[in-house]
């Protein structure tokens, strides 16, 4: 087995994408109700908070812009209609309440937001009819990006125990507020010291990861698992596949297994916050030369170009 000379970068000291693990200023807008963090309050008796029921989307800018709003507006609304939730703001409203809200933020740099939609406020039952009104909540901080050694070196992930949820049982295609599966895998990958957790199937598939989706690369092909292995449609995971299509390189759906990983050339993930990562390590397996890929190189460089060109007009 090849030993990776290099040990990937850890999140012991800050939350997996990076972040820190102090507050920091934040902006929240609560059913178009602007305030800071200290004064934005929910009831106990939303059912967001009771029972998970609601949906959410993150959201990131560049050049002070929200980067594919329209795709994280559909899919936000998809994961409600699955659950049986209206949103009854459309979608210019909402995205007059994130322009707002991040406005607040008073900060020169780049801001993420993160919307949610919970079935709102209720008697404790499991009925829909029981809250007619559901809570739109905006949550507006500075954007933390990895520290630049995770994109120079590569991390260390882990295949989590857990398994991912199963597509009969709470569909991983819902961009639910119920995390507790991704967070059952955040939580061994933290103790082992990881900077994130591959999820496998009840096939023994490879998924995505507890906060990310994952992609390999064979002899210049990259490969991501399909969507009927039971996981989340990522905005960014569909965007790379018109990078791949810029760059000339063919990037297709394929299902892996674990085993997959000791053959393959180049590992990474893509999220929202974090673009795309190289992994570099699985484990104790070593990906390709214990380096992140010119593969996975190409692609970030192209995704940042075409984040920097889709935004500056509109910001301009």
């Amino acid at each position: 087995m090849l030993l990776c000379w290099v040990r990937s970068v850890s999140a012991s000291r800050s939350t997996p994408d990076g972040t820190l693990m102090y507050p920091v200023p934040a902006t929240v807008n609560i059913d178009g109700r602007i305030t800071d963090a200290a004064d934005a309050t929910v009831s106990v008796f939303d059912h967001g908070f009771l029972f998970g029921d609601g949906v959410y989307e993150t959201i990131r800018t560049y050049n002070r812009m929200p980067f594919l709003l329209p795709p994280h507006l559909t899919r936000l609304r998809a994961s409600a209609a699955r659950l049986s939730l209206k949103i009854p703001p459309d979608d210019g409203e909402l995205a007059r309440r994130l322009s707002e809200t991040m406005a607040k933020v008073n900060v020169g740099g780049e801001v993420t937001l993160r919307m949610l939609v919970t079935r709102g406020v209720g008697p404790l039952s499991y009925d829909p009819a029981a809250c007619p009104t559901p809570t739109v909540v905006i949550i507006a901080l500075p954007h933390q990006a990895p520290p630049p050694k995770v994109h120079r070196d590569g991390v260390r992930v882990v295949v989590a125990g857990v398994l991912r949820n199963h597509p009969r049982s709470v569909d991983p295609s819902i961009k639910s507020n119920n995390l507790l599966n991704n967070v059952l895998a955040m939580q061994e990958a933290i103790r082992r010291d990881a900077y994130e957790a591959i999820l496998l199937n009840h096939r023994d598939e490879l998924t995505e990861c507890a906060q990310s989706n994952l992609f390999a690369v064979r002899e210049g092909i990259v490969m991501t698992p399909p969507l009927d292995a039971g996981l989340l449609e990522g905005v960014t995971r569909n965007f790379l596949f018109e990078m791949g299509a810029d760059l000339r390189i063919e990037v297709r759906e394929e299902a892996l297994r674990e085993a997959d990983l000791s053959s393959i050339d180049e590992l990474f993930l893509t999220s929202t916050t974090r673009e795309v990562v190289p992994i570099v390590e699985v484990g104790d397996v070593c990906i390709g030369s214990g380096r992140p890929g010119p593969v996975t190189a190409r692609l970030l460089s192209r995704f940042r170009e075409r984040a920097n060109t889709l935004t500056r007009p509109a910001a301009g």
